[in-house]
């Protein structure tokens, strides 16, 4: 995968300038964190149209909330960052008009202060993104049978869609900033809890990689950004020998579910079922002191296929998690041990049509697709073994391979207009990862 390969390859590169550049005295520091800001995005092209017909253009903000995770080795800084950004709504005619998109962005910085309790890091960031843009009833649909009967209640427009897997990620994107952070002690914990705050300016640096149907929605993925947040943080001054530690992971599962119940209302209206079982994408950041485990998980599993000879559909669940656990087992390189997640889970079928208009005749017909979604509580158990190989002569990092089964859980229905999709979200997994731990 080039995203895999990408992410192999910073690492390897900021490790090795991390060795080179290494004094006597090594400083390290991990974090992982959660964010929530906002940014500017207006959609020119789109506002312009909807002007022409007399019409108030969208909003022109939209809100951010993120995952995080940053390593730091003497000035040097590698991190990931996976954010999902809203836009706000917009009503019209019974309809809703919004928009969301979301990224994945490896950032490498440089810190211009010395190991303390602040910290001043100027960074750039290079990723990949998608984007969804909607215009649906402002009414949910509340019949499954009635819903297939009569999909056709407005347009989804999508580029790089992920809702068929994480792996159509894509589409150049950048960021340049400033983060601001501080320390502060946990009573009696060697670990800090850490305030974040990043300011800075995203952009698509390719013009034209967003535009759809006939409109560019580039802006959707620029302007200036503030968010803040909070995370846990080792800093070396609290640590005499190496006995904790924060990582990160991409992982690749497989979740040994199907949606048989779901196919049988497909083929009754005359679809074509959903084959397989989903498979996902994710990351798992996971910290480690003295045994006790924490962090926090992410991943995007889907189902795909070609409903009919003019229509694609897919059934598609982001889960994410919050875990805490103890490492039962720990000997030379290798690990064994437990986890508890506590997480939110959504499930979103879309039936979209192959051939849609363009702008704006595609504004005035609207009835072409059809989308459900539905989201709720998760829960799981979880069992794992890691081991990890030093990856330089001075131990900076491991390269840590994981092996994970579970259970999920569903602590809601998730229902898709009046149909539980509760089979569906629940069962066993089993997962695969590699990573890096400093």
């Amino acid at each position: 995968m080039p995203l895999f390969n990408r992410f192999i390859l910073l690492l390897f590169v900021f490790f090795s300038v991390g060795e080179v550049g290494a004094q006597q005295l090594m400083t390290k520091r991990s974090t992982f964190y959660s964010l929530i800001g906002t940014s500017g995005g207006k959609l020119n092209q789109f506002d312009q149209m909807l002007a022409e017909r007399g019409l108030t253009g969208l909003r022109n903000r939209y809100q951010t909330i993120g995952l995080g995770y940053q390593a730091r080795i003497n000035d040097f800084m590698i991190g990931l960052d996976v954010l999902h950004n809203r836009g706000g709504v917009s009503e019209f005619d019974g309809y809703r008009m919004n928009y969301r998109t979301s990224r994945a962005l490896f950032n490498i910085g440089y810190a211009f202060t010395e190991e303390s309790r602040f910290q001043l890091i100027h960074y750039m960031s290079l990723g990949v993104g998608f984007l969804n843009f909607q215009m649906l009833p402002s009414d949910h649909p509340d019949d499954l049978e009635a819903f297939l009967a009569n999909p056709e209640q407005g347009f989804v427009l999508r580029k790089r869609d992920i809702q068929k897997g994480t792996q159509y990620y894509g589409n150049f994107l950048t960021e340049i900033g400033f983060q601001l952070s501080y320390d502060f002690d946990l009573p009696g914990r060697p670990e800090a809890f850490q305030i974040i705050s990043k300011m800075g300016y995203s952009f698509s640096p390719l013009a034209g990689k967003w535009n759809m149907n006939g409109i560019s929605f580039d802006n959707a993925q620029s302007g200036a950004f503030i968010r803040i947040g909070a995370g846990i943080s080792l800093p070396d001054r609290n640590f005499f020998y190496k006995d904790a530690s924060i990582g990160v992971s991409l992982i690749r599962g497989v979740h040994f579910t199907t949606a048989k119940e779901f196919n049988t209302k497909l083929e009754d209206a005359g679809l074509n079922p959903l084959k397989g079982t989903p498979s996902n994408w994710g990351v798992r950041i996971l910290g480690d002191t003295d045994r006790m485990l924490y962090g926090a998980e992410l991943y995007n599993l889907a189902l795909k296929g070609n409903a009919t000879s003019e229509k694609t559909h897919s059934l598609n669940s982001l889960r994410v998690y919050g875990n805490v656990g103890y490492n039962f087992i720990e000997y030379r390189n290798f690990g064994l041990g437990a986890l508890a997640g506590l997480g939110f889970g959504n499930i979103r079928y879309s039936l979209l049509q192959n051939g849609k208009p363009d702008f704006p005749e595609l504004f005035e017909q609207r009835e072409f697709d059809g989308y459900l979604k539905n989201n709720g509580l998760m829960l799981k158990p979880e069992i794992f073994a890691e081991y990890g190989v030093p990856m330089t002569k001075r131990k900076l990092f491991d390269l840590v391979f994981t092996a994970a089964a579970g259970y999920e859980v569903p602590m809601a229905n998730y229902k898709l207009g009046d149909f539980s999709m509760s089979s569906f979200m629940a069962g066993p997994y089993l997962s695969f990862g590699v990573g890096v731990r400093p």
